[in-house]
């Protein structure tokens, strides 16, 4: 892979198969770079988010998609999310500023590190990651202060940059979007949004449970954008 200086350079994505992920792709294919993609097996209980990273994955024109496997889950010694163990998904909830239990304990501390140890390996220096701290779930990791000790730490803790050979420079675009907004900029560069998943309690075939953190925000960002939102979702009880 190419050093970051070049303007025909490579990235590392971090993909998840999700909305946010999705466009934070596209904006860096609009951007000219070549996108390796790293998503993450991570012991959470259902497979359709792997599934859709790899469509869009695909469909987006990343040069490399590569599934890590780093069991985060209870079995593993790590755990105690929603995401990952036997915890009831909350749904209809309402904001009352805790972290929700569907928080995976340094879930982007871990992902990071992954993508910044493959980035040094290949000489990648730029580093995207479709974090949000607009319209999301209230996680610490998602935060502009993450990123920004992240970056730091990055060019601290790396050989590449200590020897001057670049410095690393971690991109989240979205990070001050609101969903509409980010919506709006995934369409604009092509995102077809059925490629995606969100939910975080899937039921049989991948139909989105539409009362989650994560539907609820989908659905509120499809409805603020003025667009269809192209995921299929349960029938809801009356």
């Amino acid at each position: 892979m190419q050093n970051g200086s070049k303007s025909s350079r490579n990235c590392v994505v971090l993909l998840s198969g999700g909305l946010d992920s999705a466009t934070t792709l596209a904006i860096a294919r609009s951007r000219g770079l070549a996108c390796c993609c790293l998503s993450f097996d991570y012991g959470q209980r259902h497979r359709y988010e792997l599934e859709a990273a790899g469509r869009v994955a695909r469909e987006l024109g990343a040069v490399e998609h590569r599934v890590v496997r780093v069991d985060l889950s209870a079995d593993a010694g790590f755990g105690h999310s929603a995401l990952t163990d036997a915890i009831d998904v909350p749904k209809d909830r309402d904001d009352d500023g805790r972290i929700p239990v569907t928080y995976v304990p340094a879930r982007n501390t871990i992902f990071l590190s992954i993508a910044l140890a493959f980035a040094e390996a290949v000489e990648a220096f730029d580093i995207f990651i479709g974090v949000n701290a607009i319209d999301y779930s209230g996680y610490p990791d998602c935060r502009p202060e993450f990123i920004e000790a992240f970056e730091r730490l990055a060019n601290l803790a790396t050989a590449a940059a200590a020897e001057g050979r670049g410095a690393f420079k971690i991109h989240a675009p979205l990070i001050h979007m609101n969903k509409a907004q980010i919506i709006r900029t995934g369409l604009d560069l092509g995102v077809d949004y059925s490629w995606t998943h969100s939910c975080y309690d899937p039921g049989p075939g991948g139909l989105a449970c539409g009362r989650c953190d994560s539907c609820r925000l989908r659905l509120a960002g499809f409805a603020a954008a003025g667009a269809k939102d192209p995921a299929a979702y349960r029938k809801q009880e009356p």
